[in-house]
């Protein structure tokens, strides 16, 4: 890769690196997997890149890079994402955001691909583009993962 080229990358991959750290924190069991997820995405996004033709933005490309990176991740490590380590920070009390996410991180991979980026405002051709799968059976999808986390949020509600 040129000097030049080399260069794009990382400042790419810079402005992008929002990216990489929701995909990671999403799909990472504990933070010491996400740290060695983080630096595989990375490394696989630098070897891809020569072939990175420009056909679709940056970071639609990044993204399926990633999830991509992050779904073979999980097969070769077989790991199983029924139960987290502890080292994830549980959500206080009042924290929407993290709660979300936790809900979020005990959905399956395919549903933890389409809310993140719907949530990340990717339109629903976008996410059909990147995830492979229609662009009706992403607003199927994305209505059923609602109802999932808002019941889910819910029942949360009702414990405390």
């Amino acid at each position: 890769m040129s000097d030049k080229r080399e260069q794009e990358f990382v400042q790419l991959l810079e402005e992008h690196s929002g990216i990489i750290y929701k995909v990671t924190r999403i799909y990472a069991k504990n933070q010491a997997d996400e740290q060695d997820l983080r630096q595989e995405v990375v490394y696989q996004a630098w070897r891809s890149y020569p072939r990175f033709k420009g056909n679709s933005k940056f970071s639609t490309w990044l993204y399926r890079v990633a999830l991509n990176t992050a779904l073979t991740h999980i097969k070769k490590e077989n790991k199983e994402y029924e139960g987290f380590d502890n080292d994830w920070q549980v959500a206080p009390d009042g924290d929407e955001r993290a709660l979300l996410m936790a809900h979020i991180r005990t959905l399956n991979d395919a549903e933890k691909l389409v809310i993140m980026l719907h949530l990340d405002g990717y339109a629903n051709d976008e996410i059909a583009l990147i995830s492979g799968i229609s662009k009706n059976h992403v607003a199927v999808r994305l209505h059923r993962i609602k109802e999932k986390l808002s019941q889910a949020i819910k029942n949360d509600e009702n414990e405390n």
